[in-house]
């Protein structure tokens, strides 16, 4: 079974650092403080363009039945 990237069912806005997180094997909590931070010392802007392009792009999680 391959990994693929996908947003996570664990969101907070859109599933897209969980799904970063679960795909790399990370806690996603980790994934959202490192994008957070990066967000803000790049003045914010081209983190929110990245963050806005990753959740049209990533397809959403699969659903467990």
């Amino acid at each position: 079974m391959e990994k693929k990237l996908r947003k996570s069912n664990n969101k907070m806005l859109a599933g897209v650092c969980a799904g970063i997180g679960e795909y790399m094997g990370i806690d996603p909590t980790l994934v959202r403080v490192v994008y957070a931070a990066l967000a803000v010392f790049s003045a914010g802007f081209p983190g929110l363009l990245l963050y806005i392009i990753l959740c049209i792009i990533m397809p959403a999680a699969e659903t467990k039945e």
